[in-house]
């Protein structure tokens, strides 16, 4: 197993890690909505909390030599159903066709107070 870190994301704000690649594929964990040169959420609502989720995401891909076009799973983790419509718009900005597979779950809470988590697995090249 080899450990993913960036600065340009996030740092864990527990006992995991950023992104983990073993065996070709990288596992990256969820990520909030966090901004990294700030610490803070961005603010806009659930677009610009997916938007961030998603650019942390990214930021954690490029890192370990892989891209947004490389993901082949997501989970999506909101606060509230009545926002699918409008994380899945921001959503598609990020991925196109083949989209990767995905699941989507409305949550009691988030941690931090977050509206959106987003994790994936994506292959490493």
């Amino acid at each position: 197993m080899k450990q993913i870190n960036t600065p340009n994301a996030p740092a864990a704000i527990g006992p995991y890690s950023q992104a983990i690649a073993h065996n070709g594929l990288i596992f990256v964990s969820g990520q909030l909505p966090i901004v990294p040169a700030t610490g803070a959420f961005p603010e806009g609502g659930v677009e610009a909390q997916t938007r961030q989720s998603l650019t942390n995401i990214k930021a954690i891909l490029e890192q370990a030599g892989s891209g947004m076009d490389k993901v082949v799973k997501t989970t999506v983790l909101l606060a509230d159903m009545g926002d699918f419509a409008a994380m899945n718009g921001v959503y598609s900005e990020f991925f196109s066709e083949p989209f990767p597979a995905r699941c989507a779950f409305a949550v009691k809470t988030l941690p931090k107070g977050a509206l959106v988590e987003i994790e994936c697995v994506a292959a490493e090249c």
